[in-house]
């Protein structure tokens, strides 16, 4: 994917064809003054903008980077000075860590972001829009994700974002609204669900809707481990309520979604791939068992849900992070012929085992960049805010299922009027959710 033949060279004004007109309309990027994103002559360079800028910000901001078609990073933006002066450094000299969030320097020819051009605080998404770029990396903790994506898309921005991209319905239909938008605009949006990209998934999933397993009848989707980073502050460290949970926003649901939005929801959204489709109901449970410290704020550290597809079909989803426990992140689906571990193995009664051998297919998180950028070129962006807004709602139909108790439809779900936090134009002095631990058979969740 990454080696999409390239068009004749083009202008500027041809790259992003009708994109930047239709900005000039919008009322946001008037709000903003935003530059328009045109020039005059033959530079075909996308330009970058980051917006949130810790680990995978960093590793996302590398990758789009990285492609082969001339990039240059020119504005970043994160809540915290040190959050963006630290991915400056790490992007410019080297330093950042994990497998798919490293940098090594060696993109520091591709960046020009001086100091005046790395934001930072609540409103410094609006000044990286307010920037001469064509591609938006959007990587904050998801609650403000929504929010960024409406500003990017009415700023004529293409957009690449992680997932999930949001946390409750209301936000999902902020998204949605907006791809519709991005759609018209005929602006690119790729989703962090980086197994669509990845060779094995596709080629599994092709022999899958190919019927080699016949009609699948269950999935079975999990994501148990041991947990993720600790709270990385006390809250006499900080100035404000706000600041102690954005900087620790794992663990409040109005930032995050929980474990099962913001990690699960990669497995959630495979056995979607293979079903076409998106549950209609889902019942629920879960609770807090080892992770019952204050500082853990109110997430569930376990969850099961029975998501229910409109052909009766089921998917079983069991979220964890529990430390010295079997640990699995796998997708599996039985159907009427056979079964398949969705990674690449697919066992069809009376018939022949198949296993994915192909080699040197390329990292995917590198290849989503790879090819939303070649699609940017040819003048067809991809769009895969769609689906990154209807297994984001899975997930938190998964959520609400386990924190009520009781079933939940997807379309009361994604119609609640239940929105967890203040994402809109707020201050460090502004009031934060308390935390509040769900009870099941008690939490109003719609």
């Amino acid at each position: 994917m990454s080696d999409t033949p390239r068009t004749p060279r083009r202008s500027r004004r041809d790259f992003i064809t009708q994109t930047s007109a239709l900005a000039a309309g919008a009322a946001f990027a008037s709000q903003l003054r935003a530059a328009p994103s045109v020039h005059i002559g033959v530079d075909d360079t996308i330009k970058i903008g980051v917006i949130g800028c810790g680990g995978r910000g960093t590793g996302a901001a590398q990758q789009a980077l990285s492609t082969k078609g001339p990039v240059k990073l020119v504005a970043m933006a994160d809540a915290f000075e040190d959050g963006v002066e630290r991915a400056y450094e790490n992007l410019t000299g080297g330093g950042g860590k994990g497998k798919n969030n490293k940098t090594d320097g060696s993109a520091s020819s591709k960046i020009d972001c001086p100091k005046e051009r790395r934001f930072f605080g609540l409103d410094a998404y609006k000044k990286v829009l307010a920037c001469d770029v064509d591609l938006v990396v959007l990587a904050t903790p998801p609650g403000y994700r929504p929010v960024h994506f409406e500003a990017a898309i009415a700023a004529g921005k293409h957009v690449f974002m992680e997932k999930p991209v949001a946390v409750d319905g209301p936000g999902v239909q902020r998204v949605l609204a907006a791809v519709a938008e991005s759609k018209k605009k005929n602006l690119g949006v790729g989703v962090g669900l980086q197994r669509h990209h990845q060779a094995a998934y596709q080629e599994t999933i092709k022999r899958l809707h190919d019927g080699a397993i016949g009609d699948i009848i269950t999935g079975r989707a999990y994501w148990c481990g041991s947990g993720v980073w600790d709270p990385r502050v006390t809250r006499d460290q900080v100035k404000s309520d706000l600041e102690y949970q954005v900087r620790n926003w794992y663990y409040y649901n109005w930032l995050s979604g929980d474990q099962i939005c913001e990690q699960h929801i990669h497995n959630i959204d495979v056995i979607n791939w293979v079903k076409n489709g998106y549950p209609v109901t889902a019942y629920g449970w879960g609770g807090r068992e080892v992770r019952i410290d204050p500082k853990y704020g109110e997430i569930y550290d376990h969850t099961a849900v029975e998501f229910v597809y409109a052909d009766g079909s089921r998917m079983f989803s069991y979220g964890r992070h529990i430390p010295n426990c079997w640990n699995s992140v796998s997708e599996h689906v039985h159907g009427t012929k056979g079964t398949a571990n969705v990674s690449g193995s697919i066992e069809v009664t009376g018939g022949e085992a198949w296993r994915y051998r192909g080699k040197g297919d390329g990292n995917p998180y590198q290849v989503e960049h790879d090819v939303l950028q070649a699609s940017i070129r040819a003048g067809s962006p991809i769009n895969e805010g769609e689906n990154g807004a209807m297994s984001t709602m899975t997930a938190i139909l998964g959520r609400m299922a386990c924190y009520g108790g009781k079933e939940v439809k997807m379309a009361d779900a994604l119609n609640s009027k239940i929105v967890l936090g203040p994402c809109d134009d707020v201050s460090w002095d502004t009031k934060v959710p308390t935390p509040t631990v769900a009870v099941p058979g008690q939490t109003k969740v719609v």
